[in-house]
């Protein structure tokens, strides 16, 4: 029917930062553009009525428009804007790939908390729009499983807009033990934005394109004519500030530099980043040097207690150290490992698209440990608005162990060996060697914890959509696909059938 390498099939993999789309049987995808829109209100001529402009890809974004609005169709991991993906998709097809849906069976990745609602949106604009002549609608998690060649894995797919852990087993995904956050890669990028314009780093300078007027489509009107100077064949960089830029613009720009900046230059930190002792210990050591008045028998006892008291707290060791201070013994609160770690950390050079190079220090360690401790969010100035989602997101390591925990207690032990990474964020310099250490802390001492992640940040990265194209071009997955006749016959409804 429809398998085997002779069918071309198309792999989308349409996520909440990337759009990832190719062939089936290929090692890569063929394009991979962003999964946000541009958007302009248009008036028509003929009616009299405002229409809305829609411009997708890295090129169309790439053009500086006047009030121009970028937006995601994507709200909380789930489509919200069905008219944004049809564009994204008609840009996939005709566009990138240059082909006709028509003549093409696809296989669509889809989140593994998908409602069935949102299945059978999605079967239904596939058909009826473009036709295609047939379908199959695949989990993240089990492309991510079959990709690495294992029926039964815990995946973690750290997504743009999430973090979604789910269990996979016997190539179906454990729906009841399926663990999400709301902490991805997009909001580890605007707690370095926010980090680094509270240093005075100001990222407000992008690479942008122009064109004159008269040229062809996307092109930017009232333009000073003192820029042209500068214009050629190459992006030029301006300032984001710049007349008719909106706020969504200037935000997708300063986030394109700083998802850059986060993974050229962070990594997780071998030990928790201790903000605690960081902030507090100096408080703790200057209590006790304020009592200086009492015995020394009372001081070392006043000391012992803090140490003792915040160490049971959070469960990190303190080492006394000896000050003299009036003729007195104090021991003051200190982390070895934090004082190790980030006291005198070498800073780190990064060139921004304006040639300014900055200075990166902490950071690098203290954003990719948002992913393991989600209240260091409550210590970035400007980020209040995701401070009431601080204290009951979980880190990576309890999200891991309490989707295990709610699968049967027979394949627990095979769970734990086969931890896969996955999604952009995964590639993450570390966040192997740190997940598997901190899950070898908190797991039962009967578990054999394995995290197992491609050595290729591409493989990983793309792991979701390697796993499609591999699956696509089976030739025992023809049976498998859900035909236009099929859907014309049964319904729509029939997808749950079909796509379990």
């Amino acid at each position: 029917m429809y398998g085997g390498d002779e069918v071309s099939a198309i792999v989308i993999d349409l996520g909440s930062h990337t759009c990832k789309a190719g062939y089936a049987g290929e090692d890569a995808p063929k394009a991979v553009f962003p999964s946000v829109v541009g958007s302009m209100d248009q008036m028509d001529v003929d009616d009299a009525t405002s229409k809305c402009k829609l411009y997708v890809g890295s090129q169309a974004l790439g053009f500086r428009r006047d009030n121009m609005e970028v937006l995601s169709p994507f709200k909380d991991g789930i489509v919200s804007d069905w008219d944004m993906v049809d564009s994204i998709w008609n840009h996939a097809f005709k566009e990138c790939l240059l082909i006709d849906p028509k003549e093409h069976p696809m296989l669509l990745a889809e989140p593994s908390s998908n409602s069935q609602q949102q299945r059978e949106r999605t079967a239904e604009l596939i058909f009826e729009k473009y036709n295609v002549p047939a379908l199959f609608l695949a989990k993240n998690a089990v492309l991510t499983s079959f990709a690495s060649g294992r029926a039964t894995s815990l995946v973690v797919d750290g997504g743009g807009g999430s973090t979604i852990i789910a269990p996979v087993h016997d190539g179906y995904v454990l729906q009841k033990a399926v663990a999400s956050s709301p902490i991805g890669g997009e909001l580890l990028t605007d707690c370095l934005l926010k980090s680094l314009e509270s240093k005075g780093v100001m990222v407000n300078k992008a690479k942008v394109l122009f064109q004159k007027k008269g040229n062809t489509a996307g092109c930017v009107s009232d333009i000073p004519q003192h820029f042209f100077r500068f214009v050629n064949s190459d992006p030029i960089t301006v300032d984001l500030d710049f007349p008719s830029t909106t706020e969504s613009y200037r935000l997708y720009s300063q986030r394109v530099i700083a998802s850059d900046i986060k993974e050229c230059v962070c990594r997780a930190p071998d030990t928790p980043y201790d903000v605690f002792v960081c902030e507090y210990g100096l408080w703790c050591y200057q209590f006790v040097s304020v009592t200086c008045s009492c015995s020394l028998k009372t001081l070392e006892l006043l000391s012992t207690f803090i140490n003792v008291a915040v160490h049971l707290i959070q469960g990190i060791r303190f080492i006394p150290i000896s000050v003299p201070t009036q003729n007195v013994t104090l021991f003051p609160l200190r982390s070895q490992s934090t004082e190790s770690s980030y006291s005198n950390i070498p800073m780190t050079p990064y060139e921004l698209p304006d040639g300014q190079t900055i200075e990166i220090g902490a950071d690098r360690f203290k954003i990719p440990d948002i992913l393991f401790n989600p209240s260091l969010i409550q210590t970035i100035p400007g980020m209040e608005n995701f401070v009431e989602i601080a204290p009951n997101a979980r880190g990576l390591p309890q999200m891991a162990i309490e989707s295990i925990n709610k699968c049967d207690v027979d394949i627990r032990r095979e769970l734990y060996s086969s931890i896969l990474l996955a999604g952009g964020t995964a590639s993450m310099q570390q966040l192997k060697e740190r997940l598997e250490k901190d899950l070898l802390e908190e797991s039962p001492q009967a578990a054999r914890v394995k995290v197992l992640a491609s050595g290729n940040a591409t493989e990983r990265r793309f792991s979701v959509w390697i796993g499609g194209s591999i699956l696509a071009s089976l030739g025992s997955f023809q049976q498998t696909w859900f035909s236009k006749s099929e859907y014309e016959e049964h319904g729509v409804s029939y997808v749950q059938r079909k796509c379990p």
